[in-house]
């Protein structure tokens, strides 16, 4: 059934993507939730497109999606949908966004599809299957040390001034042979999972953000905790994910930090 699962998953990031490459092509239409925190016409169709679809397919199920059109309710089956991720980049014309969508049985995530519609790469997975690029098998990279890492983050677009993400950035920049910003969260997990990049950590995504991409790097191979090395859990205050080489040393210098400045410290997101 996972496969059949995975299927409709990709059916339905493919057209969630041509939504997007439409948009893309138009000027956008843009409203904000609060100051800095934009939607587009493009996160709306791409999300109904998604809604529609899945709940055609499997009408039990639940559908916790980004711009509230999914019908979240308890289930064994959830869908986490975010269908533009990276919306500031396609509202400023930059080709770096994709769709997420992710299945969770029971909690646990069991599909994941991450699909980037302007270079035409679909990242997919399912549970115990391994992970693929374009239907080719992806594994994360074999770099052994930090200093020879390339790695990636992300920064909020509201509250920045209490994020504590630029203290680990500078210290990892300066570990490491760099630390790249691309504004999707879901794009740089996949990236981990295909080797481009070697380690990644954020904090204060939402399950939608993350979901497909975790799955797509542990079975690509890699490793998903939090600084404390627990197991990573969807919601949680922060995610380090990494090709499994590097983990335990950035996950240390992480840790470090954090407790020799309390403020820089992860905060739970309210929900």
């Amino acid at each position: 059934m996972t496969k059949a699962y995975l299927e409709v998953a990709i059916e339905t990031a493919r057209e969630a993507g041509k939504i997007l490459r439409e948009e893309y092509a138009r000027p956008p239409e843009i409203k904000y939730k609060g100051d800095v925190d934009l939607v587009t016409q493009a996160d709306k169709r791409s999300e109904q497109a998604i809604v529609d679809r899945l709940s055609k397919y499997f009408p039990t199920h639940a559908i916790a999606a980004e711009e509230g059109l999914g019908k979240d309710h308890e289930a064994e089956y959830r869908w986490h949908v975010d269908p533009l991720d990276g919306t500031t980049n396609f509202a400023h014309g930059y080709p770096c966004f994709c769709v997420s969508i992710a299945l969770a049985h029971h909690h646990e995530v069991i599909v994941g599809v991450v699909y980037n519609p302007i270079y035409e790469e679909l990242y997919a997975a399912a549970r115990g299957e391994g992970a693929t690029l374009n239907g080719n098998k992806i594994s994360v990279s074999k770099i052994s040390t930090l200093s020879t890492s390339l790695l990636c983050t992300g920064f909020p677009v509201h509250k920045r001034q209490s994020s504590p993400n630029i203290h680990y950035y500078y210290d990892f920049t300066l570990r490491s042979h760099g630390v790249r910003r691309d504004g999707s969260a879901a794009l740089d997990l996949a990236s981990v999972a295909a080797g481009r990049f070697d380690g990644f950590w954020e904090f204060g995504l939402k399950r939608w953000d993350t979901a497909a991409g975790v799955l797509l790097v542990e079975e690509a191979g890699g490793k998903t905790t939090d600084f404390h090395d627990k197991p990573y859990h969807l919601g949680g205050p922060v995610v380090l994910a990494t090709n499994g080489l590097i983990h335990e040393e950035m996950r240390v210098v992480a840790l470090e930090l954090s407790r020799r400045d309390p403020a820089s410290a992860p905060q739970r997101p309210k929900s």
